[in-house]
């Protein structure tokens, strides 16, 4: 049985593990979804196995229990382009499930992975009956639609070092803590990975991010990252958002 109260205590995790997702649900849609379990099937997915592949049709979409999972696109030259990576409490797949469309996307697992898996097909009359779902998924689908539009944005209207700051920023906004020096980003970005999500490359990565250190718009603590208070309004240490709709909004 799943516990609710459990359910909202998942929102960031803890400072001792190292993972690397940069989207999740709400602590509030992880409870709902989870205590509808009994329309999903429970899987087991083995590092280095795909959840599905870009180009399938399916009516299929997944909820991460634990885990990570890459999603990420191929284009016609073969370069992979990172999405999101996904751990615990996330949902990928949803959209192209209920389109009936080719997947755009790819999903593979990053290590061990526990999934519920949901079918399409089956929810359209359990949302008859219980319609937070279908409330549940409208928003979910319309948070990943301006995540993904604002990262469009930067992608073909801002350099390199603002788009690899925006991603620092959305992150920590979405899975951070507020400290006294700042918003510490609490799971582990490579600069690898950071590259994927950006368009850049790893050395790119890596001299943007010195010279973000060297002008004081980021402190490095050891792998950890902390995106400093913004004094600058003299109103006192920066606003974080308080709920994942909002970290979907960041700039």
């Amino acid at each position: 049985m799943f516990d609710d109260a459990a359910a909202r205590r998942l929102d960031y995790p803890p400072m001792n593990e190292r993972r690397h997702e940069t989207w999740g649900l709400s602590p509030d849609d992880v409870a709902l979804w989870h205590r509808h379990d009994y329309l999903a099937d429970r899987l087991r997915i083995r590092k280095g196995n795909l959840l599905y592949g870009q180009g399938e049709v399916s009516p299929h979409f997944f909820l991460i229990v634990s885990g990570e999972v890459r999603v990420s696109c191929f284009e016609e030259n073969g370069q992979e382009i990172t999405i999101e990576v996904m751990g615990p409490n996330a949902l990928c797949g949803d959209a192209p499930a209920f389109d009936g469309l080719p997947r755009f996307s790819t999903a593979v697992a990053l290590r061990d992975s526990v999934v519920l898996r949901y079918d399409a097909r089956r929810l359209r009359d359990a949302f008859a009956t219980h319609p937070e779902l279908a409330l549940s998924l409208l928003r979910i689908v319309s948070i990943k639609q301006r995540v993904l539009a604002i990262r469009l944005e930067y992608a073909f209207s801002y350099p390199p070092e603002e788009r690899i700051f925006h991603l620092l920023r959305r992150v920590a906004a979405t899975f951070g803590t507020t400290t006294p020096e700042g918003r510490e980003i609490t799971v582990h970005l490579t600069h690898e990975q950071v590259g994927r999500m950006t368009g850049t490359s790893r050395v790119t990565v890596t001299r943007v991010i010195n010279r973000l250190r060297n002008r004081k718009q980021l402190i490095v603590r050891g792998q950890r990252f902390v995106i400093p208070h913004d004094d600058s309004s003299g109103g006192g240490a920066e606003a974080w958002p308080e709920t994942r709709a909002e970290a979907s909004n960041t700039r």
